[in-house]
Formats: structure tokens, sequence, C-alpha cells
């Protein structure tokens, strides 16, 4: 690298030449501030036009409303929370009644039907009950009806008999003196 000669006001200070040939150029420098002067300088500036025109202050009220906002959204938020909690709770007293109400149906269904198929075989058995009455009592009536015919049959053929007998053993003179020993009893009072 070749050396420059300093030359006055190009605000440049000096020139320097570390051990080693390695070069070490001095910072430049206006009215007196180098670069790090001149950025706080800046940074000041900045700020005070900053405090100048309250932005501190608009900072800190857009901060406010937005904290006011996010409260809101809490407050609504635990309210919502809330209302979901109570209705979550109602639901499932819903549904516990909903399954205590299920279980008595179930209950009372078992309890018609158990009723339904006592009354069923009750009906049954009254029916075969009926229905052996009247076989009984059709059995007795064709006993009656045989027993009935059986005696007409035997009255007749007793009567058959009587009529043979009394033609066998009795004559026109018999029923003579049979008829005389009747009308002369009619005459008499018991």
């Amino acid at each position: 690298m070749t050396e420059r000669p300093i030359r006055e006001g190009d605000g440049l200070q000096g020139h320097t030449t570390a051990p080693g040939g390695a070069e070490h150029v001095a910072d430049p420098t206006g009215w007196g501030l180098n670069s790090t002067g001149w950025v706080a300088v800046a940074a000041l500036i900045v700020l005070a036009i900053m405090l100048w025109k309250k932005v501190p202050g608009l900072i800190g009220g857009m901060l406010d409303s937005r904290i006011a906002a996010i409260r809101a959204q809490l407050d609504e938020a635990a309210k919502l929370r809330a209302e979901a909690e109570a209705l979550r709770a109602e639901y499932e007293t819903r549904a516990k009644t909903a399954q205590a109400e299920a279980e008595q149906m179930r209950e009372h269904a078992r309890q018609e039907a158990h009723h339904i198929v006592v009354k069923a075989k009750e009906d049954a058995e009254a029916l075969m009950e009926r229905r052996a009455k009247m076989a009984e009592d059709k059995i007795a009536a064709a006993e009656r009806a045989a027993i009935a015919e059986v005696r007409a049959r035997a009255a007749e053929a007793a009567a058959k008999a009587a009529g043979l007998l009394i033609a066998e053993h009795l004559g026109a003179d018999a029923d003579r003196a049979l008829v005389d020993r009747s009308i002369s009893g009619l005459g008499r009072p018991n």
C-alpha cells in the first residue's frame, strides 16, 4: 500500500502504520465529533423530536387501549367459560335425568311384559279350562243322551216284553176282572 500525505482540510488527523505492515487509519471527525458522537447526537435529536411530538404518550395510550381491549376480551372469555360450564352442568344433569328416565322406562316395560306374559298364561289356562269344561259338558250331554236312549230302548223293550207277557197270560176274562177292580177302586177315597 502506498502512503498518502495528509493534507489540511480533508478531515483526517493522522496516518499510522502498525507493526507488521498493517495500516491503521484514524476515524474522520467533523466539528470535533467522530462517527459515534454523531450517532449519539442523531439519537438525541430523534428522542427530542419524539418527546416534542409526545410519542411516548401516544404509545402509552395505544398500549392502554390495547390492554383495555385485552381485558375486555378476557372478561368476555371468562363470561363465556362460566356460561359453557353452566351449560355443561345442565346437560350433564339432563343426561343423568334422561338416563334415569330410560332406566325407569326399561323397568316399566319389563314389568308390563311380565304382566302380559302372566295374563297370557292365565288367559290360556282359563281357555283350556273352558274348553275342558265344554268337552266335559259335551261328554256329559252325550252320556245323558246315551242313558236316555238306553232307557227309552229299555222301556220299549220292557213294554214289548210286558205286552207279550200280558198277551200270553191274560185273556179277555182276566182283562174284565182287572177293569172291574180298577173301576170299583175309583169310587173310594185313598
